[in-house]
């Protein structure tokens, strides 16, 4: 399944980055190798495998809940970039 420059530069706009000529063409090659290899699965007879949410087993990825004393926020904001009092302070990344 190709996928065009155009709907690079989409994605890339999206993603709020800039793509030179030379990435978008290796952008474009690239997710439409990605996408030819999810085509590919398509063949794979897979009735009867159970859908799974991870390759994992859960009792192996997940642990008990158990509550924990919060970070304190001088310590989790001592190195941030922008921050306004407590919080940190980002570029708004939604149009009004």
């Amino acid at each position: 399944m190709p996928i065009d420059r155009a709907q690079v530069q989409h994605i890339a706009a999206l993603a709020r980055i800039s793509l030179t000529d030379a990435e978008t063409a290796a952008f474009t090659r690239q997710l439409s190798d990605i996408l030819d290899q999810f085509d590919t699965l398509q063949d794979l007879d897979t009735a009867g495998v159970e859908p799974t949410a991870h390759v994992a087993g859960l009792d192996t990825i997940l642990r008990d809940d158990e509550p924990a004393a919060s970070l304190d926020a001088a310590d989790t904001l001592r190195n941030a970039p922008n921050r306004r009092g407590n919080f940190f302070q980002v570029r708004a990344v939604l149009d009004e």
